[in-house]
């Protein structure tokens, strides 16, 4: 692995109005790596996600990506600069077909897949291409379809908000095989997953968030060995 990690956070606060939500985050993600967040509900990994992409009201600290500052930049510079996001509510334009969705993010770099190569991983899109409308499909398809999207743009890291969040296992294990095929593509993956048994099977590290801070670092081969405290952290 290279010396220099892709992205690096350090002291990362963050407010919503007067509620101080992150409490000096620090992690990084090397490139080529799929690294998750895990921690319960309200610990702080969405908000660390949006905080990376300037998509909240105030934040403090460091976000470094490629060496460059994005404090202070606005969400559309961070976008250009080659991280994209896969929020949580997905975000499908309802009155279009998968294909006007797949065309509307801009592309940002080269590197990028095809309308072609996306159809290929996703082959249940290439069959609702043009006649489905994104209110149509199931809510595994519109999933597939917001990821896809952001593979399109060519932002070499991807930042994936519980992308498995309230699927059926089939939809589950297509989505672990789509993370898995675009790391080996050169993608970086930043995941925020509850559920750590989707996570193993594609991550390489996982960070614990714990009350907007960043409480613990495990490899994916130590996960075993960890599982007692990784049940307590999670409550699980």
């Amino acid at each position: 692995m290279p010396e220099n990690p892709l992205l690096e956070i350090k002291g990362l606060n963050a407010w919503y109005g007067e509620s101080h939500i992150l409490h000096g985050v620090d992690f990084e993600v090397r490139a080529g790596e799929v690294v998750t967040l895990l921690g319960r509900n309200g610990a702080g990994k969405t908000t660390t996600m949006k905080s990376i992409m300037g998509l909240v009201p105030r934040r403090e600290g460091s976000v470094r990506f490629q060496g460059k500052e994005l404090i202070g930049q606005m969400p559309n510079q961070i976008a250009r600069a080659g991280i994209a996001i896969c929020p949580e509510e997905r975000g499908i334009f309802g009155s279009l077909t998968v294909t006007e969705n797949l065309m509307l993010p801009p592309v940002v770099a080269p590197g990028g897949l095809s309308i072609d190569e996306i159809y290929t991983l996703f082959p249940n899109l290439k069959e609702r291409a043009r006649t489905a409308q994104g209110t149509r499909l199931s809510g595994g398809e519109q999933q597939m379809l917001a990821i896809a999207r952001i593979l399109r743009t060519g932002a070499k890291m991807l930042l994936l908000d519980e992308p498995t969040e309230g699927l059926a296992p089939v939809i589950v294990q297509q989505i672990g095989r789509t993370i898995r095929e675009i790391k080996t593509r050169g993608f970086t993956v930043l995941l925020v997953e509850q559920n750590f048994r989707f996570a193993a099977t594609v991550a390489d590290r996982h960070y614990v968030v714990e009350h907007g801070r960043v409480i613990d670092m495990i490899p994916n081969d130590q996960l075993q060995s960890n599982m007692d405290k990784l049940h307590e952290y999670l409550g699980v």
